[in-house]
C-alpha cells in the first residue's frame, strides 16, 4: 500500500507539472528561465579533472537517460552543467538559480538546487554526477510535495563516447501534504540510498 501511494504521488506531480507524457516528449521547457543557458553554472558547480588533463571534448553537449526515467544533463567545454532535467517532475533546472514552473492545477513547482559536482578520470573514463536539490515544493491541487534530494551518478563512458552507463543512487527526503496523509514520509535510505543502472546516450543535434 505504501509502495503504492509512492507511485501516485510521483505521477500526479508528473502529470501536474507537464499534463501528460507526451508534453514530456517535446522537451520544451515550463518558462525560458529553465532553458540551457551558458554562463549560469559559476561556482555552483564544482569541476574535477585528475591526471591534469581537461574535459574531453565528446563529452561536451546533451546526454539523457534512455530507459525514460526522465534524466538529462547538458556540459559545456569546461565540464559545467548548464542544465539538468530532473527525473522528479521531468523539471529543467539550471544549476545555482531558483526554478518555479507552473502546474496545471493552478498552483507552482520551486525547485532550488543546491552544489552540483563533475569529476572525471580519463584513464578510466569514469565519471561522476552529484546533484542536489536544496529544496523543493509542489503544489497538486490539495496536495503538497516538499523536501530535498540528491542524486549521485556514477559509471564509465564507452570507449566509442556515446554512450555512458551508470550506477544511479537516490537519497530522497520528501514529505507528502493530502487530506487522507497529512505528512507522509517519502522519504527513501538516507544511508545507502536507492541505486538503480541507468545508461545515457548522447544526443546528436538535428
Amino acid at each position: 500500500m505504501e509502495r503504492l501511494l509512492r507511485y501516485m504521488v510521483v505521477c500526479s506531480l508528473i502529470v501536474a507539472l507537464y499534463g501528460c507524457q507526451d508534453s514530456l516528449k517535446k522537451d520544451k521547457p515550463s518558462n525560458a528561465a529553465n532553458s540551457p543557458g551558458r554562463n549560469q553554472a559559476g561556482d555552483a558547480v564544482k569541476v574535477a579533472i585528475e591526471e591534469n588533463s581537461q574535459f574531453p571534448k565528446f563529452l561536451v553537449g546533451t546526454w539523457r537517460a534512455s530507459n525514460n526515467e526522465g534524466w538529462e544533463f547538458v556540459f559545456e567545454a569546461d565540464g559545467k552543467i548548464t542544465s539538468a532535467v530532473i527525473a522528479l517532475g521531468r523539471v529543467r533546472i539550471p544549476p545555482g538559480q531558483l526554478t518555479t514552473v507552473p502546474t496545471i492545477t493552478g498552483g507552482k513547482g520551486v525547485f532550488q538546487p543546491g552544489q552540483w559536482t563533475v569529476h572525471y578520470v580519463p584513464s578510466t573514463r569514469e565519471l561522476t554526477i552529484k546533484i542536489v536539490l536544496d529544496s523543493l515544493r509542489v503544489e497538486m491541487g490539495d496536495n503538497i510535495l516538499e523536501g530535498k534530494s540528491t542524486d549521485v551518478f556514477v559509471g564509465r563512458v564507452a570507449p566509442t563516447g556515446n554512450t555512458w552507463q551508470v550506477e544511479w543512487t537516490s537519497f530522497p527526503q520528501y514529505t507528502g501534504h493530502t487530506r487522507e496523509h497529512p505528512n507522509f514520509d517519502f522519504s527513501g535510505d538516507l544511508v545507502y540510498g536507492t541505486t538503480e543502472t541507468l545508461v545515457f546516450e548522447k544526443i546528436v543535434p538535428q
